[in-house]
């Protein structure tokens, strides 16, 4: 039986974009009361995601402001509804992309929540109440309890924050598509960003041969010494190119701007798969005979379930994997968001909310 609510003060701050500029500035708002499922968290701290551009800027078409972003949470239990049983106060807890499902489709049934047609984003989106969902970058957050999770224990809570995203992103399709369990096999990470550095390590972690995709040769060090990837290829070269053809099991494929899929199915063995994880509103074009020549499969992948998502931190504080992390405080995520548009980041920012000046 969990505690039920204390008539706990219910406004907060968090800091929002109000238009397309995406600028994010103190914004004060409502908490919904703590219902019966709920679980009502002090934010620590909370990463940065590409997305989260797209999303305050409108890239996408479908925003709504005032829009606090930040899906990559981890907080404080400060009181629980009285059927919540998975968590106490004092737990330290994550939540990632999405705080609702309708738990009756295809999807949630079979635990993979994230695919539901009904699904509600950590913000910019509306809640069953019909008020709008803000996200992380706030002193609290009130989430139906399905839709947290539990940081292990002796994992730093602002290492956390990124595998909530970044990591499930990338653990996800490799659980789902049988590769975390083959060791040996010859895997792609294209793109070295957030998703990316959290690629290599996932499946280096998992026994694979790991070669990085970059555009140029200015992270080559970084991959091969500090991320201990196995290889490196500069895409802009067509030598190293044609001599990594047909030499690649699987592709994970972060990069969350245009660019073409025929180069890289190029690098892929016979039956390899090309897996998209990046969010991008331009449409991607690719020969269809680059495909079926090789019977390959151009396939996509959307963070990951809670089930996968609490196996990820399970995995990654068993293997003693952490993001690679700059943090910053409230004041600074301005200027970090151009920087990350810039790529401008090792890897991933994390904004230390709960030590920041947020009014």
């Amino acid at each position: 039986m969990g505690e039920i609510s204390l008539g706990m003060d219910r406004s907060t701050i968090g800091w929002a974009a109000r238009d397309p500029s995406g600028v994010l500035s103190p914004y004060s708002y409502i908490l919904r009361e703590t219902g019966p499922e709920d679980v009502y968290i002090r934010v620590i701290c909370c990463g940065i995601c590409h997305t989260d551009i797209h999303q305050i800027k409108n890239d996408l078409g479908a925003s709504s402001y005032p829009m606090v972003p930040g899906h990559e949470v981890v907080g404080e239990v400060v009181e629980v509804g009285s059927d919540v049983s998975k968590f106490k106060v004092g737990d330290c807890v994550g939540v990632g992309t999405i705080v609702g499902c309708c738990k009756t489709c295809g999807p949630c049934k079979a635990d993979v929540e994230q695919y539901c047609n009904k699904r509600i984003w950590s913000y910019n989106d509306v809640y069953t109440d019909g008020k709008p969902t803000q996200g992380g970058f706030s002193r609290a957050m009130v989430v139906d309890q399905k839709f947290v999770v539990k940081i292990p224990k002796g994992m730093a809570q602002e290492q956390a924050a990124p595998l909530l995203c970044a990591g499930v992103t990338v653990y996800s399709p490799l659980a789902h598509f049988g590769l975390k369990h083959i060791s040996g096999l010859r895997g792609g990470i294209l793109g070295l960003g957030g998703v990316g550095h959290m690629g290599v390590k996932l499946s280096k972690a998992m026994g694979h041969h790991v070669t990085v995709i970059s555009s140029s040769a200015k992270k080559k060090a970084e991959a091969l010494d500090h991320l201990k990837a196995d290889a490196y290829i500069v895409s802009s070269d067509a030598t190293q190119m044609h001599e990594a053809e047909d030499t690649l099991d699987y592709i994970i494929d972060t990069v969350p701007v245009f660019h073409p899929l025929e180069p890289y199915l190029s690098l892929l063995k016979h039956d390899g798969k090309l897996i998209l994880t990046g969010v991008i509103s331009t449409p991607l074009q690719f020969m269809s005979p680059m495909v079926m020549l090789g019977r390959k499969v151009i396939t996509g992948s959307f963070i990951g379930s809670m089930k996968e998502t609490e196996e990820m931190l399970d995995f990654c504080n068993e293997k003693g994997i952490t993001s690679t992390i700059e943090v910053v405080k409230m004041d600074y995520i301005n200027t970090a968001f151009k920087r990350l548009e810039k790529n401008d980041v090792r890897y991933r920012f994390v904004v230390d909310v709960a030590g920041s000046k947020l009014d």
